[in-house]
């Protein structure tokens, strides 16, 4: 039997959620039927870790360079790769990878397959316009398969037909989390006596990290004894780091950046917390419910697919800091209810999440557009 072969495609600036969802989905899908190749962009001349992470079966790693942030040629060495390696369907994963990607495959004669993963919110006003064009290729893919029922009636706007659009439930891999939550804690300086706040995703404007800056600060004024931790990095980052030297809290902030040992930092976390104005369905929040770290955020699509409140964790009316801020204190300082929240979140998750069961719904999928032609 033939195995389908598809290509994932996508533009990384890093190695964050996006890229970790896409090993995900590669790494758990049938390689007795599917062998899954794996392409990205580069922009500079510093290795992207996603490439070096991209360990599949059968399926291999590719970097087209980039003359700029966006570059036509690409399109032409993105069909070079299909011929090469008989790429039967292409799957592209952000507004960029999805015009390059669907020219491609326009040009190579293949089905493509498109995954938005967030709609993000920006000033630039040139972004802005790419963003817009990217949702305009929507139309023209094989299957558009939004990662939230909240990214599905976004993507409805963009005039995809209904036959085309798919929604199938993020999953996450949750392999490594179970490994990380078995082991002891030996970050340096860890006392289990000072509460720790974090955060763990790209420090971009939908992030909208400030707010967490701000409500910990509202905490720190009423018990100095907590610590907050940011981990990722952005373009955002240097404006955060500005405004929280002026703070009050300032010493009990660390800007950690991009961590190898993410998952180790997760679970020495007592609470995760959000305060993103968009999301899909945030893989970050995911691993905190998996790892037993109770959650709080602001209650808003794709994330309240995660979040039932009082149940999995806590959830304020976006932009409310001041009862996220009661929120974060009644999980810091009310163990029971912190246990209680940690227990079901983790229960959530592994029954509702996992990246086999998307998988398998991808497959069907992918299956599905090849006999459809």
């Amino acid at each position: 039997m033939k195995k389908i072969k598809v290509l994932q495609f996508i533009c990384s600036t890093g190695f964050y959620g996006a890229e970790r969802w896409v090993l995900a989905l590669a790494k758990h899908l049938d390689h007795q039927k599917f062998c899954c190749d794996f392409v990205t962009t580069q922009e500079t001349k510093a290795s992207l870790e996603v490439v070096e992470k991209y360990q599949v079966e059968e399926g291999r790693a590719f970097t087209l360079p980039m003359s700029g942030k966006f570059d036509l040629s690409v399109v032409n060495r993105l069909v070079e790769l299909i011929k090469e390696r008989e790429i039967d369907i292409i799957h592209t994963h952000g507004y960029k990878s999805d015009i390059l990607g669907v020219l491609a495959a326009k040009k190579a004669g293949i089905k493509v397959v498109i995954t938005p993963h967030g709609f993000s919110h920006t000033n630039d006003k040139k972004l802005k316009l790419f963003i817009w064009l990217g949702c305009q290729f929507f139309r023209f893919a094989d299957a558009v398969a939004p990662l939230s029922k909240q990214l599905v009636t976004d993507a409805q706007k963009f005039n995809v037909k209904s036959n085309r659009l798919v929604y199938i439930q993020n999953g996450v891999d949750l392999s490594e989390v179970e490994a990380q939550r078995k082991k002891a804690i030996t970050i340096d300086g860890y006392d289990p006596e000072v509460k720790r706040v974090g955060f763990v995703g790209q420090m971009i404007s939908r992030k909208n990290i400030k707010d967490i800056l701000d409500i910990f600060e509202l905490l720190y004024n009423k018990n100095n004894k907590i610590k907050l931790f940011l981990l990722g990095d952005g373009d955002a980052r240097p404006e955060l780091e500005s405004y929280s030297a002026k703070l009050s809290c300032k010493d009990n902030i660390e800007f950690l950046g991009f961590r190898e040992d993410r998952l180790e930092w997760l679970q020495s976390f007592d609470i995760f917390v959000m305060t993103s104005l968009l999301e899909g369905i945030p893989r970050c929040l995911m691993e905190a419910m998996a790892m037993g770290v109770p959650v709080a955020a602001y209650d808003i699509p794709g994330i309240d697919q995660l979040i039932t409140h009082n149940e999995t964790g806590l959830l304020a009316k976006l932009h409310d800091k001041e009862k996220l801020a009661q929120y974060w204190q009644d999980i810091l300082f009310d163990s029971e209810k912190s246990e209680f929240l940690s227990r079901r979140g983790m229960d959530f998750v592994y029954q509702h999440y996992s990246a086999y069961r998307m998988a398998q719904e991808y497959e069907a999928l992918f299956s599905k557009i090849l006999k459809d032609s």
